[in-house]
């Protein structure tokens, strides 16, 4: 991940925009959570400010946000401490170079998948961080043809995206567009998806 360019925007990386766009995120993962969560371990993963996630720490027994940012996780911990936040934790990872010791029964990664060259590859990595039966939360968007850039994929499609999750031995369980929006990819229309696996 081009970590260098997120450690430049972490200080103003909460845009209204931004914020609009993770409650949007955050009402869809909590639709579709289980009930009972409050014993279970949450990591967001490539989680930056923890615009998603902080607000859903309250759910699980154990929260972490992980990021390859240095800088984002610094705007992290200062909300965990403004907000007195209990049993959320951050760290340094990226799993392109080693594994996290901390395992998941909720994982999710919004918003990153399509920073990362080589998705193969980080869909095992996820898999190796789920406890047995956890679940990965993808939240991305759809390809768009419209959408090229040298540093991102173009969004991902619905049946590639199912073949590679069972590639990395997790059973897809839900695979749907949920949002729909103006500019909101690389100042393009496009359609945001959350997909749900299983280990």
């Amino acid at each position: 991940m081009s970590e260098n360019v997120f450690n430049q925007m972490a200080n103003h990386y909460d845009t209204p925009d931004r914020l609009a766009l993770a409650e949007i995120i955050r009402a869809e993962i909590r639709q579709n959570l289980p009930k009972e969560t409050n014993q279970k371990v949450f990591i967001d993963y490539g989680g930056g400010t923890g615009l998603v996630s902080l607000p859903l720490a309250n759910l699980f027994k154990e929260t972490w946000i992980m990021d390859a940012s240095e800088a984002m996780l610094t705007v992290t911990d200062q909300k965990i401490t403004h907000g007195h936040l209990r049993d959320v934790y951050t760290q340094l990872a990226d799993l392109t170079n080693d594994l996290p010791n901390q395992k998941a029964d909720f994982l999710l990664v919004s918003l990153v998948l399509l920073h990362i060259p080589d998705t193969k590859l980080i869909l095992k990595k996820l898999a190796d961080l789920l406890n047995p039966g956890g679940q990965l939360f993808i939240i991305d968007f759809n390809k768009n043809e419209a959408v090229n850039h040298p540093k991102v994929h173009n969004g991902f499609e619905h049946e590639e995206l199912k073949q590679s999750l069972a590639e990395a031995g997790l059973t897809p369980l839900k695979l749907e567009t949920f949002h729909e929006g103006e500019n909101l990819f690389m100042k393009q229309p496009a359609s945001l998806f959350l997909a749900i696996s299983q280990k």
